[in-house]
Formats: structure tokens, sequence, C-alpha cells
């Protein structure tokens, strides 16, 4: 059984899912993998201990704080890929940036491969089931182009701005072409 409640949030309304007692999925109204990772049988349990830390990591996250995930219980669904993906976003200090070359590299060196495609670090950042806490907001392409985020570009230049990066300096995928924002 997956628990469910709602956060609306700056971003728009979050909504929250847990199992046993642990964060399984926060996404954004509208992401692309809305709820990918729970199954149909839910229920509706706003007032649960996780949702309401969840909620307090929330409102001291948009009211400028740097909350410290240690104080959530995560548990995302996915593959042992993805996991390690997740884990290394998580590392992604608040107000900077990575690419997902880089990931790419660390966790080649993690595996001991000699490469890792950026393509499947990209497809598991895309798939992250929990927005904003586990980071994937702060992955860009390469030669600092915007690109992939599930809950939308226009919401990851919120998110960035929110922890001062700089966005001027990206650039945004326009109709096939770069333009600067």
């Amino acid at each position: 059984m997956f628990y469910l409640c709602n956060y609306s949030s700056p971003m728009g309304l979050i909504t929250l899912a847990s199992q046993q007692n642990k964060l399984v999925g926060a996404w954004i109204e509208g992401e692309k993998y809305f709820g990918y990772t729970i199954n149909t049988q839910t229920e509706e349990k706003p007032n649960l201990a996780i949702f309401n830390s969840t909620k307090k990591w929330f409102d001291d996250y948009f009211s400028g704080k740097k909350p410290n995930l240690s104080q959530l219980k995560l548990a995302p669904n996915g593959s042992p890929f993805r996991q390690l993906v997740w884990e290394i976003l998580c590392n992604i200090p608040y107000g900077k940036v990575t690419t997902y070359g880089d990931i790419a590299k660390q966790i080649a060196l993690k595996t001991n491969q000699t490469s890792m495609a950026s393509q499947a670090v990209g497809g598991a950042v895309g798939h992250n089931p929990i927005s904003i806490i586990i980071p994937c907001h702060r992955v860009i392409g390469a030669n600092g182009n915007l690109t992939g985020y599930a809950g939308g570009i226009d919401k990851k230049i919120q998110l960035l701005q929110h922890e001062g990066v700089d966005t001027t300096l990206f650039f945004v995928p326009k109709q096939g072409h770069l333009s600067t924002i």
C-alpha cells in the first residue's frame, strides 16, 4: 500500500508518496513520469510522520534555508544503476550544478568501468521519483545546456535561481536552436 498527500509549493502542487514510513515519491504536478513508481493501491493519509517531515523540509527549502537530506527517510524505487545515479545527485551541493558527463565519470569510477554513457545517466536522472529533494534540477548538459528536467525547463530554471545559481550563463534549447535565457 502506498500513501499519498499533497504539498502546495511555489512550483505548484507536489504529490508525496510513502510506503512503510519512507518517502518514495515527490512529483510536481504535470511532471513527465508522475507517479510511475507506485501501483494503483493508494490511500490519502496527509498526517503521516514522513509527510510531516517532508513538508517541513519543503517549507525550509522554499524559505531559503538549506535543509539536510538526513532528516528524511528516502526510498526511491529503481534499478541498482538508477539508485547509484540518485545517490550521486544527493551529493550535489545546494546552489551548484554538475553535468551528466561528470556523473557518468563518477559512475564509471565507482563501477570499475572505463566509461559510462551520459545518455544512460540522463535516463536515470529524468526518472528520479523524488523531485527537488533528490536534486536532479542541478544537472545540466555539456557546454551549459539546460536540458532534461521532467518537471519542465521553466521549473528547473526557477529552482536553480531559487538556489542562487546564475542561470544567464546557461543555454536553453528553443525549437531546435540554442538561445540564452
